[in-house]
């Protein structure tokens, strides 16, 4: 197994069997936590199939463990991160009772940004064949990056033929001239190499990285917000990653170095508590909104040093809550500003989707909408059966979204016609994913 190493222009194109089962697995890496799932996706019959949900997906095996030796989701500490990667594994390989050689993971480390190229071709015919669209969708997606900057995701947003834009799918059209508009999700190559490199050494391979937010928008948006365009926020223990859709495409991903677990260190410098203390204050008592009660509402407090011995001390609720409510509105405030920026404002319409482990704090939702001036709501993984209880909320999304992505990667044109084909398996090598591919195509 060699260390990973990502493709110069991006990850390998993922095709599914249209006829047989496969057994996909995928890891999410994150500040907080280290969650593995491993499914079964079967293919749906023809009278079925939906956009982007071509087979149905069982969870057949579940881990996560806490995550070590990660902050705002880079790898800071590469031993202890692989031993978390090591034991989620192993939790989700044991339930399933398989082996798993390979896997999909989330990124959102290396300052996630998106940027448009353009690319055109003579066509060969009057009208426009397969081969055409792959020609121009190679030509789009070797444009050069930033030195540094790696591709994540090469994704065409829209076609022209002769001049006329908004064209989904040229194939079968009259015109001379296609050109193609193709969205590109980078990173920096460094961070994005050392997170390939944690899971190397536990003797897993890398078959694709997918952007955090991405994966959110496939697991939490319905059809029609995808194609009216909403914007996904997946609001993680170390980053808060944005990702907004359009037209039932990915159309921009930013990220912020800011989430849930800053509030959770407000809340201990501010009392001067515990970690431990201050993260459980935030979930069982925390909110973003106050009321008039909060001022008689009491709780009860231990100040680092004073455990053995120390008087514990009351707090007001609505001391605790005018520490959270800053916090969050400077996420919400920096994810408004950096959508302004982008110039994907207006391609959201009404519509934010708030997901991820710190979307869950009280009152984030009412003190969203009083930013954005939207429609907002909590974002849970949709349409996926055997999630246990624990898995069904908002801070499973990302995970979730990687056993959707095999079937719309094929949208995803990053590695053009350089990349090779792999099956999604995760339990098995090279020789038999190959000797899969001979069976079902002879």
């Amino acid at each position: 197994m060699s260390v990973f190493l990502p493709h110069r222009n991006g990850l390998e194109t993922t095709r599914l069997s249209a006829r047989r089962p496969s057994i996909v697995t995928v890891l999410d890496i994150g500040s907080t936590k280290v969650a593995c799932l491993i499914a079964r996706l079967k293919p749906r019959p023809p009278e079925e199939v939906l956009p982007g949900r071509s087979h149905s997906i069982e969870v057949i095996g579940y881990g996560y463990q806490r995550a070590r030796g990660i902050k705002s989701g880079v790898i800071i500490d590469l031993d202890q991160a692989e031993h978390a990667v090591r034991l989620a594994v192993d939790a989700a390989e044991r339930m399933a009772g398989v082996t798993v050689e390979s896997l999909i993971l989330t990124q959102t480390c290396g300052r996630l940004g998106s940027e448009t190229f353009t690319a055109k071709v003579d066509l060969n015919a009057e009208s426009v064949s397969d081969q055409d669209i792959r020609k121009v969708l190679a030509a789009g997606s070797t444009h050069s990056v930033r030195q540094g900057r790696s591709v994540v995701h090469a994704l065409p947003t829209g076609y022209t033929l002769d001049g006329q834009r908004g064209i989904r799918d040229p194939r079968g059209m009259l015109g001379r001239r296609l050109g193609v508009d193709v969205h590109v999700v980078t990173s920096d190559e460094a961070p994005q190499r050392n997170l390939g490199l944690a899971v190397n050494r536990c003797h897993l391979d890398v078959e694709a990285m997918v952007a955090t937010p991405y994966a959110a928008g496939l697991a939490t948006l319905v059809d029609d917000e995808a194609e009216m365009g909403a914007a996904v926020v997946d609001i993680g223990g170390g980053t808060s990653s944005i990702a907004v859709f359009g037209d039932g495409r990915l159309l921009h991903v930013d990220a912020i170095a800011i989430g849930g677990h800053h509030v959770t260190l407000d809340i201990a410098h501010g009392l001067s508590i515990r970690l431990d203390d201050a993260e459980r204050l935030k979930t069982l008592h925390g909110s973003c909104v106050s009321v008039s009660s909060d001022e008689y509402d009491m709780l009860t407090i231990h100040p680092v040093g004073e455990e053995d011995g120390g008087a514990p001390l009351q707090i007001p609720r609505s001391a605790l809550n005018a520490i959270i409510r800053p916090r969050a509105e400077e996420i919400m405030e920096l994810v408004r500003d950096r959508l302004v920026a982008s110039g994907c404002s207006s391609r959201v319409g009404r519509r934010i989707v708030l997901t991820g482990g710190g979307s869950q704090l009280t009152g984030l939702l009412d003190v969203a909408r009083s930013l954005f001036g939207r429609s907002v709501r909590l974002g849970r993984p949709l349409g996926i059966a055997g999630l246990p209880q624990a898995a069904k909320g908002p801070s499973f999304s990302a995970v979730v979204g990687l056993l959707i992505f095999p079937q719309v990667a094929v949208l995803d044109t990053a590695g053009s016609e350089r990349a090779s084909t792999f099956a999604l398996t995760g339990t098995d090598g090279y020789l038999a994913r190959v000797g899969r591919w001979l069976k079902e195509s002879f």
